[in-house]
């Protein structure tokens, strides 16, 4: 099956996690159309997630408002139609801690049997233009989405923010590509991702990259598409 090529979702610095690059399915199971699905974590210059480190970070729980990613815009990826929305589900507490995330691991279950609201919680799919698969951002803030089914949105259009809604144990966003609109009977499709730049994909080089896949705890951001010769 042909991979599809989106764009970055979002502006600045993101820290890439859980990559098709390293392995697939690159979440560990082959549901939900979630086969070839990546993560992206906000950083900072330092390549920090947060600014703020302290007893919870080590012990407990931690409000997303904590978290440099939460509440950033999330952008479209690619030019279409948006076919499916969900909203209303709540951003919860992160988990950095080793402590916090037994009991959030042992529920995994229980998140799998609720099925795609608990899982995927605020989310939107996007038919794309070009190719006619269907792109899905998950784990949106709750109450930031600014489009509804029907809409049409042009690639780099703000459609969101990025929240801690669902399976998400700090605020990121999750990016799939799938044969179908719907989740449950979806079969995931292999994505590429256009003029980006990459750090750290070994230690100290930096890529300007025109088509590809992120590495695995590189950290990414959009470069400007090239200009056309007059």
């Amino acid at each position: 099956m042909s991979a599809v090529a989106v764009a970055l979702p979002f502006d600045g610095q993101w820290l890439v996690q859980n990559t098709p690059a390293r392995r697939v399915p690159s979440h560990g199971l082959d549901v939900l159309g979630q086969r070839y699905a990546i993560d992206f974590v906000a950083v900072d210059e330092l390549g920090r997630t947060a600014p703020t480190r302290d007893w919870r970070t080590a012990l407990s729980t931690e409000p997303p408002e904590r978290f440099f990613g939460f509440g950033l815009p999330i952008l479209a990826p690619v030019g279409g139609i948006v076919v499916q929305t969900h909203d209303g589900e709540l951003d919860h507490r992160a988990r950095r801690s080793q402590l916090a995330l037994i009991p959030y691991a042992l529920g995994q279950v229980a998140r799998l049997r609720q099925g795609p609201n608990a899982l995927a919680g605020n989310r939107l799919v996007i038919r794309d233009r070009v190719s006619g698969m269907f792109v899905a951002l998950v784990h949106l803030r709750a109450g930031s989405l600014q489009v509804g089914i029907g809409d049409e949105v042009a690639k780099g259009q703000p459609l969101a923010e990025c929240g801690n809604s669902g399976n998400s144990t700090q605020p990121h966003v999750h990016l799939q590509v799938m044969d179908s609109a719907d989740i449950h009977l979806a079969q995931g499709v292999p994505v590429v991702f256009t003029r980006y730049r990459q750090w750290g994909s070994t230690p100290g080089t930096v890529d300007d990259i025109d088509l590809g896949v992120p590495a695995e705890r590189a950290i990414v951001s959009s470069l400007a598409p090239p200009i056309p010769p007059p």
